[in-house]
């Protein structure tokens, strides 16, 4: 799917994190991407503060492969505008329902979420080791749909599950971020996800509030 949007022409200004440091050890950021909206005000402020981050987008479990593609090419077209190096990890579905089997009933923000992060963030540590940068993050807890403490769990579970490899719990949400997140996807008018991405969360009766 072609995808053509610009970015606003504020861009980059309008950032309200006033600062944002690297964890001491680290050597470069590695972001993991679910997707384009999410990744917006994050790595606006990432950039903004002279960091420049690898994405990486892998997203076995969005469903059907349609979706998946629509929300890989638009994150793709992003990550081209702001002249980022990007990776795509293998879209390895059955990998991901072996992590999440026996789980499929959970509802949103139960444990089939905590292992679908886990199984998705040890691949963004092993990804990061590959390349030689030992710190990650990911735009998984931008989202107010999302546990943070379920994400920052299987972030310190993918950096246990992998030697060498540190992951950053910054919180992405605090000093206007989430406000700012909202101003930028508005503008850009992203394509209109209609559920979190597995088959299992497009039953809206599952979330937990």
């Amino acid at each position: 799917m072609e995808f053509d949007f610009l970015l606003p022409e504020d861009f980059g200004k309008k950032c309200p994190l006033e600062e944002l440091v690297l964890p001491e050890s680290a050597n470069g950021l590695v972001v993991h991407c679910c997707c384009a909206p999410c990744s917006t005000s994050m790595v606006e402020a990432i950039i903004t503060h002279d960091i420049k981050p690898v994405m990486f987008f892998y997203n076995p479990n969005i469903f059907p492969k349609e979706e998946y593609e629509k929300r890989r090419d638009e994150w793709v077209h992003l990550c081209k505008l702001l002249k980022l190096e990007y990776h795509i990890g293998d879209y390895d579905y059955q990998k991901y329902l072996d992590s999440i089997r026996g789980l499929e009933k959970e509802p949103e923000r139960g444990n089939r979420c905590l292992k679908c992060f886990t199984h998705r963030l040890t691949a963004a540590a092993l990804f990061s080791k590959e390349i030689g940068i030992n710190t990650f993050t990911t735009t998984l807890c931008t989202s107010r749909w999302k546990s943070k403490k379920q994400v920052d769990e299987a972030g310190f579970s993918a950096q246990n599950a992998v030697e060498g490899i540190n992951y950053w719990d910054q919180d992405w949400r605090k000093q206007g971020l989430v406000t700012r997140r909202y101003e930028i996807v508005k503008e850009i008018s992203f394509y209109n996800q209609q559920y979190c991405g597995c088959e299992f969360s497009q039953d809206k009766s599952r979330y937990q509030k």
